[in-house]
C-alpha cells in the first residue's frame, strides 16, 4: 500500500500569533498528517505597496487595507521559525514552509534545515527563483494551479537545468533542451513532485478536474499530488483515489477568524476526519488484480446458489427443468452446469430441495 503524503497547510492561518501558530503544530499533530506547512515571506520582496488584494481577499480582510498591509502582519519572523521548528520536533511532526523570496528560500535552507521546498502555483513562471531553487539542490513540491501543460514544461526546464548545474546563459532553449535530455527526465523523477491545483479560495467544486492528476502523469511521467481548495474533504480523498500521493489542504483553529484563508480552511475536527478518510481511501484501493478477497472466501456456499430437487426425484428420472431449481447453498453443483444436467437419469433418490 502506497502512503499518501498529507500536508496540513497552516500557511498563514496563525494571524501573525506564535502561540497560535505552535496550536496548530499540536493540531496537525493529533490529526495525523505528516508534515505541517506555514509560509515564509518578506513582504517587502513579495508585494509592491500599491499591490490589489485577491477577490477573496477582499471578502474576508479590510478592504480598506492593501495586499502589502495584509500580509506585513502576518509575516513570521527568524525566531519564530526556530520555535516552530522545535514544537515540530517535539510533535513528531515535518516542518515545512513555502518561501516566497530569495531571501526567505536561503533561510529556510541554511537555518531551518529544510529537505524540501514547497512552490506555489503563483511562482510557477517566476524563472529566476525556480533557478535559484533547483540550484540548492533540493527536493521539489511544485504546484501548478493557473497553469497549462506547456507552462509546466517550461518551469520544468528551468528546474532541470539549475539541478543540472548547467553554465550557459539561462534562456529558453537551453531549458528546454535540459528538460528534454535524458539526465534531465532522470534528476526530475528524482526531485520534483507536482501538485495539481486550482487556485481559488474556496475553489467551485466544476472546476477542479480531478482528471487532470493523470493527465500530468502521463505528460511528465512524475509523481503527482494534488492541493486542495475546496470546502469539505469529499475531494481530497476522491483525489487519493484518482491516484494522488501528495494531498496539501488548509486548516484552521476557526473558520471564523478574521483573514485571507480561514473561511476556505478545514477546522481540527475536520482535518482528523481527513486524514482519516484518506488513510481508509488508501487501504481500500487495492492492487487492482480481480479475485476473491480472504474475507470473501467464507460466503461463498452461503451467497452462491447450487442445483437442487425442484420435487421429490426418484432413481432413474431424467432430469427437466420441472423437477431440478438453483437456490443456495452453494456447496453443489454450480448453477453454470444446469444445462449440461438436463436429460440425465438420476443415479439416486432426491428428496424436495436436497442437492442433487
Amino acid at each position: 500500500m502506497n502512503r499518501t503524503y498529507i500536508i496540513a497547510e497552516a500557511g498563514v492561518n496563525h494571524n501573525g500569533s506564535l502561540e497560535r501558530a505552535k496550536e496548530m503544530v499540536k493540531v496537525a499533530a493529533e490529526s495525523g498528517a505528516d508534515a505541517i506547512k506555514f509560509q515564509t515571506f518578506k513582504t517587502e520582496n513579495l508585494v509592491s505597496r500599491c499591490a490589489p488584494k485577491a477577490e477573496y481577499q477582499m471578502q474576508t480582510t479590510d478592504q480598506v487595507e492593501s495586499q502589502y498591509e495584509m500580509l506585513k502582519k502576518l509575516e513570521m519572523n527568524a525566531q519564530m521559525h526556530r520555535e516552530l521548528i522545535h514544537c515540530c520536533k517535539k510533535n513528531k511532526i515535518e516542518f515545512l514552509s513555502t518561501p516566497f523570496d530569495v531571501d526567505s528560500l536561503h533561510f529556510l535552507i541554511n537555518q531551518c534545515g529544510m529537505s524540501k521546498i514547497k512552490i506555489p502555483s503563483g511562482e510557477i513562471t517566476n524563472a529566476p527563483f525556480l533557478l535559484e531553487i533547483a540550484r540548492l539542490g533540493k527536493k521539489v513540491i511544485l504546484s501548478t494551479g493557473m497553469s497549462t501543460l506547456g507552462e509546466i514544461e517550461i518551469a520544468l526546464g528551468v528546474l532541470a537545468f539549475g539541478y543540472l548545474g548547467r553554465k550557459q546563459q539561462p534562456s529558453l532553449r537551453c531549458f528546454s533542451e535540459a528538460y528534454v535530455s535524458e539526465c534531465g527526465q532522470r534528476i526530475l523523477k528524482e526531485k520534483v513532485i507536482l501538485l495539481h491545483c486550482t487556485t481559488e479560495y474556496p475553489a467551485p467544486f466544476d472546476e477542479i478536474n480531478l482528471r487532470c492528476i493523470n493527465t500530468l502523469k502521463k505528460a511528465f511521467l512524475l509523481t503527482v499530488g494534488y492541493s486542495d481548495h475546496t470546502q469539505g474533504i469529499a475531494v481530497p480523498m476522491a483525489a487519493v483515489a484518482c491516484g494522488a500521493s501528495v494531498i496539501e489542504k488548509h486548516f484552521t483553529l476557526d473558520k471564523n477568524l478574521p483573514g485571507p484563508d480561514h473561511n476556505s480552511s478545514l477546522e481540527p475536527d475536520e482535518l482528523k476526519i481527513m486524514v482519516d478518510s484518506i488513510r481508509q481511501v488508501e487501504k481500500s484501493l487495492g492492487n487492482g488484480i480481480k479475485i476473491p478477497a480472504s474475507s470473501e472466501e467464507k460466503n461463498k456456499t452461503i451467497i452462491r446458489k447450487s442445483i437442487v430437487a425442484k420435487v421429490p426425484i426418484q432413481k432413474g428420472e431424467v432430469f427437466t427443468t420441472e423437477n431440478i431449481v438453483v437456490k443456495r447453498p452453494g456447496d453443489g453443483i454450480a448453477p453454470m452446469n444446469y444445462w449440461g444436467l438436463l436429460g440425465k437419469k438420476a443415479e439416486q433418490n432426491y428428496d424436495e430441495d436436497e442437492k442433487v
